[in-house]
């Protein structure tokens, strides 16, 4: 056992024998997103390197406070790459326990899936200071409850993640980019009808960077599979829909920027009203367009909606996302530290509430860990 490994245990297990809560970190990139900031401060990140990598097995083990963009140059170096593209915020890019703590995805989270589905198995130490281990490196070790799949998304409330095995993938021998000038609502029904048809739709983003009458409303699809198959797809799709193709180079920095949200949409600048936040939809991939007075960016072939709303309209925001088979997140606040925000996320049903606070007691018995950061009581 490492001297950074039983430091952290350590710490768990005096802060869980006096009750005292501790505030999980390792770059402090995602300490905008959630409900509050409290605690001692616990760093995750001093425990980190890639511990092994086998890129014929398509699996690489690491420590959770590895930096992500060391994992992803390790990757690039053999040609693989994470799916899924975790966005990274800031300078640091945060680590890969951050990552799957916070559970976000990219552009391409339609079309290859989550965070989630590239978990193999994880090692953490629970409330009770007990270093754990659940799944392995293949998927066929996991049996019975997959508890290593409840920590992408916990934000670090039900233990702090030691180490990760994550499923990798080739990166795709073609891609390219289209671009469409059309409303929100051909653009969800054009995507839909692509949706239908065996195309290598890897990922799609309409915006309109501001709601002036004039101002251009575009559709942007990436392709990805064979050579084949990507200049196939599109030349039927520039017959489906009158388009342009662009440039791979100018495209990677702009899906780049996309999936780090360092698009123009989500600067603050030029955003006036009462408060506005960023407000984040998750919804039904066949939900109509949103006829709203805000400005909205809709990823995901329509499941993911982006809107810059008041922070006032959190009603309204929930029960459009719900009544749409989703749900809603304030995901950056106006005080974009997020020290002091309340109810960022919808809130749970009777059901689903007990089920939190069951894994919750289970976990964390003494309730040390991000106390406050996902919902009141975690």
């Amino acid at each position: 056992m490492t001297a950074a490994l039983q430091s952290i245990i350590d710490r768990v297990q005096a802060a869980s024998a006096h009750a005292t809560p501790l505030r999980l970190v390792g770059h402090g990139s995602k300490d905008f997103y959630g409900d509050s900031l409290q605690g001692e401060l616990l760093d995750c990140s001093t425990y980190s390197g890639i511990v092994s990598y086998e890129p014929s097995e398509l699996v690489v083990t690491l420590r959770a406070g590895t930096p992500l963009r060391e994992l992803e140059a390790a990757l690039a170096e053999k040609g693989q790459c994470l799916a899924f593209e975790p966005p990274r915020f800031g300078a640091s890019a945060g680590t890969c326990g951050g990552m799957v703590a916070a559970g976000l995805s990219g552009p391409a989270r339609a079309s290859v899936g989550s965070v989630r589905d590239y978990v193999l198995g994880v090692r953490l130490i629970n409330g009770r200071a007990e270093h754990l281990t659940f799944g392995g490196q293949v998927m066929k070790n996991v049996a019975g409850y997959d508890v290593s799949r409840l920590m992408p998304g916990a934000m670090g409330t039900l233990g702090v993640i030691t180490e990760i095995s994550l499923k990798v993938l080739p990166v795709a021998p073609a891609e390219a980019t289209l671009v469409f000038q059309l409303d929100q609502a051909s653009a969800l029904n054009q995507l839909h009808r692509w949706g239908a048809q065996p195309l290598p739709l890897n990922a799609s983003c309409w915006v309109r960077d501001d709601n002036a009458p004039a101002a251009p409303e575009l559709l942007f699809v990436r392709l990805r599979g064979a050579v084949a198959a990507v200049e196939s797809a599109c030349l039927k799709m520039l017959q489906d829909v009158s388009g342009s193709r662009i440039d791979n180079a100018q495209a990677a920095a702009d899906w780049e920027a996309c999936r780090d949200l360092r698009l123009p949409f989500f600067s603050e600048s030029g955003k006036t009203g009462e408060s506005l936040g960023l407000w984040r939809l998750s919804v039904a991939q066949t939900t109509p367009a949103f006829d709203l007075p805000w400005a909205q960016l809709v990823e995901w072939h329509g499941a993911q909606r982006w809107l810059w709303a008041p922070e006032s309209a959190r009603l309204e925001m929930s029960q459009l996302a719900l009544q749409a088979g989703g749900y809603a997140t304030l995901f950056r606040a106006s005080h974009a530290a997020g020290t002091s925000a309340r109810g960022q996320f919808n809130p749970l049903n009777s059901v689903q509430q007990q089920i939190h606070q069951r894994l919750k007691a289970e976990f964390d018995p003494a309730g040390i860990f991000n106390r406050g950061r996902m919902l009141a009581f975690l």
